[in-house]
């Protein structure tokens, strides 16, 4: 029996290494796909927050974040510090496994929000804002949820698997209320409301980060099962990845076909956040099988092709879509599983939706404005038309090719 547990704790801490280690390859993915949709004159100052921020998320997390989060506290948040209380033993598996596979996590929802506000936001002010959904927002809200406490009651009966909303959502809900505030790009509306495009500068790098994003979802949703210790938990590991590449399968081939019906042509920048939408509906159910996944990513390539229009009519200028993969897709895919989990209530999904979303945009918007005041959010106009990269960093993305 001891051999057992010991065999037990060995394949479930890798389990937790593993998959962390592709949730961590998503960070590139974010960092390629974000390039790729934005302009080169910018794309210095975006690879330089992609690193950032993953570094910056993994301190806070470990520093102050973990505990807030998983600590016993109260049932708003935890209590202690740098992982105090936790024993591998009482835990069955290692501690620092669970801890980076958590903090991953963390890193994710920040990179949802680098590409909303790309292309006029300084960095500092958003490095700082890291710091703080980091160390307080995301764990408070994930202390309601996968932390237990179901802030006492008013959580009970919410299911979110692998973090539609609690990862997603949430980084879609700190996005909006950054972009509210920072307003659109120089030149994005014009003054009759029309939508002027803004093309990315490599498709083929926006491409390759999808795939990769694609790929590190595997360990993002499959890691979420928790244990390898046994036939019944490799059997939901296996289930759990095919149902996430279906999810991305069905969106992105929606989102191709109905660009081709409504444009006449497929849109590749449709198609890379069909494929994205199609992971996050399926993120808070992917172990409700193949055929529920198939449902979940045809509805979220479907809400692409028409929420990246629909905000762009609010003037709220999302240079990748990610309000639209991460939080319109986030808030469907939470909601999936009330609808297709009979052992879930839909009201409950709703109302956790609810609380979690009021809470992270109201705390996040009282940040971002009180950095807005003290450091300023945006950058200067002339700043902005000729590109961040020299003005934050004194560095361009590709010096050998000079722009007239």
């Amino acid at each position: 029996m001891e051999n057992f547990q010991d065999v037990k704790y060995i394949l479930d801490g890798f389990l937790m290494v593993f998959a962390g280690i592709l949730v961590m390859w998503m960070a590139a993915g974010f960092a390629m796909l974000e390039s790729g949709l934005t302009r080169t004159k910018n794309n210095v100052v975006v690879l330089t927050k992609n690193i950032s921020l993953f570094a910056l998320a993994c301190i806070m997390y470990y520093f102050v974040g973990y505990n807030f989060m998983y600590g016993e506290g109260n049932a708003f948040i935890g209590s202690g510090a740098m992982l105090s209380g936790f024993t591998n033993e009482d835990m069955g598996y290692p501690v620092m496994a669970d801890f980076f596979f958590q903090v991953v996590f963390v890193a994710t929802a920040a990179s949802v929000i680098s590409g909303s506000v790309a292309e006029r936001m300084k960095l500092w002010p958003f490095l700082i804002f890291v710091v703080v959904l980091s160390a307080v927002i995301y764990p408070i809200q994930g202390h309601w949820s996968w932390g237990g406490s179901e802030l006492g009651g008013l959580m009970a009966g919410f299911s979110d698997f692998a973090g539609s909303t609690v990862v997603h959502s949430v980084g879609g809900w700190a996005a909006l209320a950054a972009v509210l505030i920072i307003g659109a790009r120089k030149g994005k509306y014009g003054p009759d409301g029309k939508v002027r495009p803004i093309p990315g500068s490599n498709l083929t790098l926006a491409t390759l980060g999808t795939f990769i994003l694609w790929m590190g979802w595997f360990g993002f949703n499959g890691g979420s099962q928790l244990a390898l210790g046994s036939k019944e938990d490799i059997d939901g590991i296996a289930s759990v990845i095919a149902s996430t590449n279906m999810g991305a399968a069905a969106g992105a081939i929606t989102a191709a076909i109905l660009t081709q019906l409504i444009y006449k042509k497929v849109d590749l920048t449709m198609v890379l956040n069909g494929a994205l939408a199609g992971l996050v509906s399926v993120t808070a159910g992917p172990d409700l099988g193949m055929n529920v996944a198939f449902i979940e990513g045809i509805v979220g390539g479907l809400l692409i092709v028409l929420a990246i229009p629909f905000f762009d009519k609010l003037r709220i200028d999302d240079p990748v879509g990610a309000l639209s993969v991460h939080l319109v897709a986030g808030i469907w895919g939470t909601l999936a599983v009330g609808i297709f989990n009979p052992e879930v209530a839909l009201m409950d999904q709703l109302k956790g939706i609810v609380i979690v979303g009021a809470f992270v945009f109201v705390a996040s918007y009282v940040v971002w404005k009180i950095l807005d005041m003290i450091m300023g959010l945006r950058v200067d106009e002339e700043t902005e038309v000729n590109g961040l990269d020299i003005a934050e960093t004194g560095l361009e993305c590709y010096p050998e090719f000079k722009r007239a």
